[in-house]
């Protein structure tokens, strides 16, 4: 059988491996920090409603400019944003994938800091733009020092920062943020898809955006508003930097029922939302409970955790996974990482890694 490989690929994808996680039905999923919470009842029947109208109209080409829903975007995101700050793309992967093509490509430089959301450097290695690693500090936390360090090291085209971060949960604060923006002289973008479920009064990248002309603040439908399935991304930026997109994307690339259905979600936001204190509950209560069980959690500011303390990531894995439960072996030693579900996955999650917890006389296998 042919492999890709053996075709006259690019050389510098060569032995490159696509992104993935494990796909298994299984009575609870937690692999892959999706909100496992169901779209209340009445916005889907609204969403049924405005995708069946657009679908009346599908003879016709969608609006380029997606005009309805950058306004809606700008409203919900608020910070003084208008519609011509906004952008938006299938997923918040396209998103960044325009900026790669816009601001990266061959002969420059990307950075980010490891480890971290491992589509940014594939991402960068589809646009052939180079992909450099800088190190993190202890327990996967990021200072401005650390952060301006490897910029000043590198003098990257485009830096790259999540916040909070993926795979570790870990928070960025507005410090680490403003210094970044400050000492690069080329496109930061702070990737905020688990904003939503960041504590209380954590401020946004957004409040920097004024007078910092190449500062990017992207964002995801996919997990607080349990949008994954519609693949609608979004990122406010300096209208500038709108226009540099535009060269890039696709001719109609949102369709008409992507927008009409992110339209839908979007007027009843508050609704979608009202499930993340919920979410961030059940987040909290599993640092205590893994802490609690001998394990170590990491800080998180997302919908999952990050725990280290673990012996043999790879069997407890498997453990776990032939009681019903599915997490993620990202493949940081001695680590594992769990979504946060709804209570009754939780409760399941749980009581399976209690089994196999330092602090309990069981083993794995026992």
């Amino acid at each position: 059988m042919t492999s890709f490989e053996d075709l006259p690929i690019r050389d510098d994808l060569r032995g490159r491996s696509p992104y993935g996680a494990p796909q298994k039905v299984v009575p609870v999923a937690l692999n892959v920090n999706e909100n496992t919470h169901p779209i209340p009842e009445d916005v889907a029947h609204d969403i049924v409603a405005r995708v069946a109208a657009a679908i009346l109209q599908l003879n016709r080409y969608p609006d380029r400019e997606f005009t309805e829903l950058r306004e809606a975007f700008a409203r919900y995101l608020g910070h003084g944003l208008t519609p011509e700050q906004i952008w938006a793309a299938n997923g918040s992967n396209e998103v960044l994938q325009h900026l790669l093509q816009a601001f990266g490509g061959p002969g420059r430089r990307a950075l980010g800091f490891s480890p971290t959301y491992s589509m940014y450097s594939l991402l960068a290695s589809g646009t052939g733009t180079e992909w450099i690693d800088a190190p993190r500090d202890a327990d996967y936390e990021l200072s401005a020092e650390t952060a301006v360090a490897a910029i000043e090291q590198h003098d990257p085209d485009i830096v790259f920062l999540c916040a909070p971060n993926n795979p570790t949960g870990t928070p960025v604060s507005l410090d680490t943020i403003r210094a970044v923006a400050d000492a690069a002289r080329g496109i930061v973008i702070v990737d905020e898809a688990y904003f939503e479920f960041a504590d209380p009064g954590t401020p946004s990248a957004l409040e920097l955006l004024e007078g910092r002309p190449r500062l990017v603040v992207s964002r995801t439908m996919s997990k607080a508003f349990a949008f994954a399935g519609a693949r609608v991304g979004y990122l406010a930026a300096d209208p500038a930097v709108i226009d540099a997109l535009r060269l890039v994307r696709l001719p109609y690339h949102l369709s008409a029922l992507t927008q009409a259905a992110a339209l839908a979600a979007l007027a009843h936001s508050d609704e979608m939302l009202a499930m993340v204190d919920a979410i961030r509950g059940q987040r909290e209560r599993i640092v205590r409970e893994l802490d609690r069980l001998g394990f170590r959690p990491f800080r998180s500011g997302s919908n999952f955790v990050l725990f280290g303390g673990v012996d043999e990531p790879a069997a407890l894995w498997q453990a776990l996974l032939e009681r019903g439960v599915l997490i993620r072996d990202i493949g940081l030693p001695g680590s594992l990482r769990v979504s946060a579900g709804t209570e009754a996955e939780t409760t399941a999650f749980l009581e399976a890694i209690a089994l196999f917890a330092p602090s309990a006389a069981n083993r794995i296998g026992a």
